[in-house]
């Protein structure tokens, strides 16, 4: 049943684990690949947020080190491959990214569980503090909401096909 939570046991990786650092390039080359494909619809990257998915499945499920790696590696190397986000966004990006790994590992650790509720609680704490943070540096109210506005079907796909992917994954272990 969607909104009941199921027991869910997010993995805390080391960083001596070889699994770790296969996994950050699992999920960094996940959004590699996913923005592509979202940019070759027009604004498909602002209505889609794809850069955004693989880290929320990252961090939920394998931890904090998992998810802040595949934070940081996949803007960057997405900005230097394809020049998207181009350098002028990419703070921003990188900080919501982060925002994101954090809530998403915080949430999960703490409530040990995995619904659509869980994942909604993540998508909104790191689009409301992310936008604010963007309002704080762009001074530009209009461009700090934009994920609030043209993002929402991106954002109702983390929500639900995250949970869907997460509820598949529950029972893995490393």
């Amino acid at each position: 049943m969607i909104t009941t939570p199921l027991p869910f046991q997010p993995l805390q990786l080391k960083w001596s684990d070889f699994t770790t650092y296969f996994l950050v390039l699992v999920f960094a080359a996940g959004n590699l690949i996913l923005p592509q494909l979202c940019h070759l619809i027009p604004s498909g990257g602002l209505i889609f947020l794809p850069i955004y998915f693989f880290t929320l499945i990252a961090a939920y499920k394998f931890g904090i080190k998992v998810g802040l790696a595949t934070a940081l590696l996949s803007p960057l190397a997405n900005s230097l491959l394809f020049g998207m986000p181009p350098m002028a966004f990419l703070p921003v990006i990188l900080i919501k990214s982060c925002l994101l790994a954090i809530a998403a590992a915080s949430i999960a650790e703490y409530s040990k569980k995995i619904s659509i509720f869980q994942i909604v609680l993540v998508v909104l704490v790191y689009q409301l503090m992310g936008s604010s943070i963007e309002w704080m540096i762009t001074q530009n109210i209009s461009s700090a909401v934009t994920d609030l506005t043209t993002g929402i079907p991106g954002m109702l796909i983390q929500v639900f096909l995250g949970w869907y992917l997460l509820k598949k994954l529950a029972d893995y272990e490393c």
